[in-house]
């Protein structure tokens, strides 16, 4: 049993963007990924390898707001406005954005657009 075609596509492409992406102190990086029904994002500093601010569709503070539509563009985008605030809240302003090997269209893009709509920067 090996892993399907369109996920090794994804994996490549996941690659691909990570050999030029890199997370510092000044500048974490903001990982987003998407499950069929939920989406999550991370913000992330490569140089300790640690964690910084996470929102997801399935998050306790965030699941009455998202509800059902955590597969959505309007999932994603609370999902996106909470994570820049989380983020100015540490202070944390500029980020790289690492799609993970999603095309930037859709749910990663609604998510991209809400968190540069509430101060971040990338």
């Amino acid at each position: 049993m090996g892993v399907s075609s369109r996920k090794q596509g994804r994996l490549r492409r996941k690659k691909r963007v990570r050999k030029k992406i890199r997370g510092t102190q000044d500048r974490p990086r903001l990982c987003v990924f998407r499950s069929s029904r939920h989406i999550y994002g991370q913000i992330i500093d490569d140089s300790t390898g640690q964690t910084l601010v996470s929102a997801s569709s399935l998050s306790k503070d965030l699941a009455e707001k998202v509800g059902k539509s955590g597969g959505n563009r309007a999932g994603a985008a609370i999902v996106g406005a909470a994570i820049a605030e989380k983020a100015k809240g540490i202070g944390i302003t500029k980020v790289v954005f690492d799609r993970n090997g999603f095309l930037y269209h859709g749910r990663v893009k609604a998510l991209a657009e809400a968190a540069r709509e509430r101060g971040l920067l990338f």
